[in-house]
């Protein structure tokens, strides 16, 4: 009897699939992989940039982006009110005015008042691990875990969260 290795159903050829197994950026607030759609995005202008500029004629001033537009893509300094940020050697949170902000490594994701549905924060029985979680409101969380140099930072930590919550959350 001969027995055959591997599939006998090919893929559907149509729409492709979408949702967060298959596109990280489906996933609100990741940042990751969204880049290469803005590149696709922007591919067309650059060349029509540079097509204008082989002619020699000026190019419209909409179609040329400034490079100190996209360089100031921070808002101005924070005009008061608690904020909090913890950071260790591989993760960092920010919390402010503007909402939530996780880095872990080279993945951000950002989020703001109006996407979150809760803040939970945990530290550990042992060790010197204090977690933030972000829930959203349709039933995803992420969490995010720093490393503190001391469980004395613990209660400092958990004190200042809870005066950017009071502050921020809930009152838009």
């Amino acid at each position: 009897m001969e027995q055959r290795i591997g599939s006998n159903s090919q893929p559907l050829k149509g729409e492709p699939v979408t949702g967060a197994g298959f596109d990280p950026a489906f996933i609100p607030g990741l940042t990751g992989s969204a880049a290469p759609r803005e590149a696709e995005d922007a591919e067309p202008t650059a060349e029509v940039a540079d097509s204008a500029e082989a002619e020699g004629s000026s190019a419209p001033e909409d179609s040329v982006p400034e490079t100190g537009a996209a360089d100031s893509g921070e808002e101005p300094a924070e005009e008061g009110g608690p904020v909090f940020e913890a950071a260790d050697r591989r993760a960092r949170i920010v919390t402010d005015r503007r909402g939530v902000r996780l880095s872990l490594d080279a993945e951000e994701c950002e989020f703001t008042w109006a996407e979150i549905a809760a803040v939970e924060t945990e530290t550990a029985r042992f060790g010197k691990r204090f977690t933030v979680t972000v829930h959203t409101p349709d039933r995803r969380w992420y969490p995010i875990e720093i490393e503190a140099a001391s469980r004395s930072e613990f209660a400092e930590w958990d004190a200042s969260m809870d005066a950017v919550l009071d502050a921020y959350f809930e009152s838009e």
